[in-house]
């Protein structure tokens, strides 16, 4: 369900959506906003993480913030191997 005028998407990240709550906001998969910056923006794992953790996930802009789920291991190391996998 989205809601006209308070429903707010991550710019760029529309492939990572996974849902939608019953209240409006919009839900990204972690993994797949990663994939996303890793294969399209030229970003390596790591600048890719850190640039979601500290721009994106992080913030709060209001009742409609999405809802970011997390379907990768925190491990530095795990997520880079993850996303080298999905790159080749």
């Amino acid at each position: 369900m989205i809601i006209e005028n308070k429903t707010l998407f991550a710019d760029g990240f529309n492939s990572a959506i996974i849902g939608t709550t019953n209240d409006g906001r919009i839900v990204y998969s972690k993994s797949l906003m990663l994939e996303h910056l890793v294969l399209y923006e030229d970003m390596d794992c790591i600048d890719a993480l850190d640039h979601c953790e500290f721009n994106i996930w992080n913030a709060h802009v209001g009742d409609f913030t999405p809802l970011y789920v997390n379907d990768l291991d925190d491990d530095a190391e795990e997520v880079e191997e993850y996303l080298n996998k999905h790159a080749e």
